[in-house]
């Protein structure tokens, strides 16, 4: 007897061990015998490609940066804005592919690695950041965004984009008051029928290449009009928020905050998240990491520019001034 209890004493700290190992996301720290599709997917990314808390996000580079390489042949620049404002002007050297074909574009029409640097761009530097972030979580670590966008080649881009929606409408409408986390919930609920972490990113992936960005579009209007319609995450640091934010809105520290180690699980999966820092450039790669994930985000259109550029000019804070914009050519 005593021979027996000692197996079964051996054969239950064996089961502990092992099944202790598929320990869940849950906020309660609950073990689980099966993880979701959610758990299994964000253990991928960030076990491998943990980009969004990286020091290289946000990945982005400079018109004049892409203008210097524009003969350079480890660069390959990627237009991604509609056929008719590519056939009004576009950067020399660059191929005009929709956002929704830049997973096979990639897949297929060229070799990634040969390149040292992808650069996507688009109208403002909005947009072509989202997919940045797409196609990096697809493992395309040599993609970088144009910041800005075409805004910064030329005068007739910007005014059309971001010297356009710039303003200073709700700069008198900004709180100080610290608003506070809420505490850590459910997760999103993701039903694609894998069981492994990149089959389940890949569907996901085609998924999120095929949203137009337009859909993500939040405008500051909606959020200072209605914003308890929205959990508003001011993604900046604590500095920057402590000096003005839109009422209502929560504190998330870049490179640090969106990580299941952290806040992430303070975010909600029952109402929309709208997500905003100085230029929408950034945050719409935290947008497209959500949306991923499962979250229901948005981007705050132009990001504080939007409602405060003079405050952002004053402080020095990313803001869009004339000087940011070149006088590059383009082609006809």
């Amino acid at each position: 007897m005593k021979k027996s209890s000692s197996h079964l004493a051996i054969l239950f700290i064996l089961a502990t061990v092992f099944f202790g190992s598929f320990k869940s996301y849950s906020q309660n720290n609950l073990t689980t015998d099966t993880a979701s599709e959610f758990e299994i997917l964000l253990n991928h990314i960030e076990s491998n490609n943990n980009f969004i808390n990286s020091d290289t996000y946000p990945a982005s580079v400079s018109a004049s940066e892409v203008k210097k390489n524009i003969k350079n042949p480890k660069y390959h620049i990627i237009d991604i804005r509609n056929e008719a404002w590519f056939e009004y002007g576009h950067i020399k050297g660059a191929v005009n592919v929709k956002s929704a074909d830049l997973l096979t574009y990639f897949e297929n029409k060229i070799k990634p690695k040969e390149y040292d640097k992808i650069v996507l761009l688009c109208y403002s530097g909005q947009s072509s950041a989202l997919f940045t972030m797409l196609l990096r979580l697809a493992g395309y670590d040599n993609t970088y965004n144009m910041k800005w966008g075409m805004s910064a080649w030329r005068l007739d881009f910007a005014e059309n984009t971001w010297l356009k929606f710039t303003s200073n409408d709700y700069a008198s409408k900004l709180e100080t008051n610290k608003n506070s986390k809420p505490e850590k919930g459910d997760f999103p609920t993701i039903n694609t029928g894998e069981t492994e972490a990149e089959s389940i990113l890949k569907i996901r992936l085609e998924k999120a290449f095929a949203t137009p960005y337009k859909e993500y579009i939040i405008n500051a209007t909606d959020v200072f009009k209605n914003p308890t319609n929205y959990y508003i995450v001011n993604y900046w640091d604590i500095e920057k928020y402590n000096q003005g934010h839109i009422p209502g809105a929560v504190q998330y520290q870049p490179k640090t905050s969106i990580s299941s180690k952290t806040d992430l699980f303070t975010l909600p999966i029952d109402k929309k998240i709208v997500i905003y820092g100085s230029t929408g450039q950034s945050t719409a790669c935290v947008v497209a990491y959500l949306n991923l994930l499962g979250y229901d985000a948005g981007n705050l259109a132009y990001g504080a520019n939007s409602f405060m550029n003079q405050i952002l000019k004053e402080k020095g804070w990313n803001a869009f001034t004339q000087k940011e914009i070149n006088t590059y050519p383009v082609i006809e």
